[in-house]
């Protein structure tokens, strides 16, 4: 066996105290086989290359999912605390939350409902889909490689009708991470929607989001002077919003900040202001960026860290692009969104273990085969200096199944290029 398949072995063995023996097993199997499996990863595919003789009912698999005893959030823990000691053993821990549609079909898909398509609506065309709304938490990492950070999955909660709102999954997600390290602190990103998490009283905490244009916004109150009657003031006078702050035509500094792993000039204009409908006990740094060249529109920001300069909220802002990646990624490379598990916990774990899948890919590609060149140069695409999630995945096929098929067979009479052929074909169907 060789370093790289016993690593990925190792990490899968780390979770065998959350499983009983016979559904750890099923566990081993399925993520390895889900890894492997070309095509639609429904559980019957799965389960096909999980049990190639095979020595376990397809059921077994179903039940594994939507019945046996085993919590998900035990494994969100695991490779929280596997990432956190890799990447970040001391300082902040930068998060981020956004939420998305797994879309599905079928009419009684527990959890399932009819959602506002984000990606496909518009502000003049709003499209509706059916699937399972799943909100998630991120872990952003700076690969060793550098360019865009990574957005690792590290919690995640289901959406339902007339259930708890997305707001309050996300605040729910964010303290039980923080339960989980409670000596560190926090730098959560989260798109405009997330922005009233700012008020939310999160331990340990600061929140990084956009702002809106038309927000009411005050100056911080006046101190109270001595024998003054009357209760304190909550809050001085009104501002600008912040679309009429932007037509200063003073106050604006030119910085080069790093957006998505590229450094990019910006104008910045910011201020402490009270966003009282939000946050109505303690001040928000608001930062204004604005293109020096005037081709991109003006952009809004806020943060609860008063000590970041307005050149790292920017950057903040923009790295949480990496969550988009994290979504686009899991669907189209993992097929997150196709096991057809219908009943009880499975379609809520078929869609998490398949964001956790993703989390331990790249955990095992950056501990084992960060330092090397994982793909062919393409004629196609001659300048690509770092490695896609799909690098990273056929890196691991190619360890599974070069084990798989060879692990037991002499390889001296097969040629060493039609291995090679062989498994690179195999590392690369989807």
């Amino acid at each position: 066996m060789t370093a790289e398949a016993a690593h990925w072995e190792t990490l899968l063995a780390a979770c065998s105290g959350i499983f009983t023996t016979p559904s750890f097993q099923i566990f081993i199997r399925m993520l390895s086989a889900w890894a492997l499996c070309p095509g639609r990863r429904t559980v019957t595919r799965i389960y096909q290359l999980s049990e190639p003789l095979p020595e376990k009912a397809h059921d077994a698999y179903h039940r594994f999912l939507r019945e046996a005893t085993w919590s998900m959030a035990a494994l969100w823990k695991l490779v929280a605390v596997r990432l956190v000691s890799l990447f970040y053993p001391t300082g902040k821990i930068p998060i981020d939350t956004d939420d998305t549609l797994f879309h599905k079909s079928g009419r009684k898909v527990n959890g399932c409902a009819w959602w506002r398509d984000a990606m496909r609506s518009t502000g003049q065309n709003v499209v509706h889909a059916f699937g399972l709304n799943l909100v998630l938490l991120t872990l952003r990492v700076k690969a060793p490689w550098g360019g865009e950070p990574l957005g690792l999955p590290i919690n995640m909660r289901l959406h339902r009708k007339n259930g708890a709102s997305l707001i309050d999954l996300a605040d729910e997600m964010v303290r039980e991470v923080a339960g989980w390290f409670p000596d560190r602190t926090f730098d959560l990103c989260c798109d405009g929607f997330y922005a009233t998490l700012a008020g939310n009283g999160l331990p340990r905490t600061q929140v990084t989001s956009r702002m809106r244009q038309d927000a009411a916004l005050y100056e911080l109150p006046p101190k109270r002077k001595k024998n003054q009657r009357g209760r304190p003031r909550k809050r001085g006078s009104r501002l600008p919003t912040p679309i009429q702050m932007a037509q200063s035509k003073t106050g604006w500094r030119r910085v080069t900040v790093e957006e998505r792993g590229k450094r990019k000039a910006r104008l910045v204009l910011s201020r402490k202001v009270l966003w009282y409908s939000v946050l109505p006990e303690r001040p928000v740094l608001l930062v204004i960026s604005r293109d020096p060249k005037g081709k991109e529109n003006d952009d809004f920001f806020f943060t609860t860290d008063l000590t970041a300069t307005p050149e790292e909220v920017v950057a903040r802002y923009c790295g949480r692009w990496s969550i988009e990646d994290t979504f686009k990624n899991v669907k189209q490379s993992l097929g997150g969104q196709q096991p057809q598990s219908w009943k009880a916990h499975g379609p809520e774990r078929a869609s998490a273990l398949s964001l956790w899948l993703y989390s331990l890919i790249w955990l095992w590609y950056i501990d084992t085969l960060a330092s090397q060149q994982t793909w062919t140069p393409r004629p196609w695409y001659p300048h690509k200096t770092t490695p896609s999630f799909v690098d990273a995945i056929a890196s691991l096929r190619r360890v599974l199944w070069n084990k798989r098929i060879f692990s037991n067979s002499a390889r001296t009479s097969i040629r060493p290029e039609i291995i090679r052929t062989l498994i690179t074909v195999l590392a690369n169907a989807v």
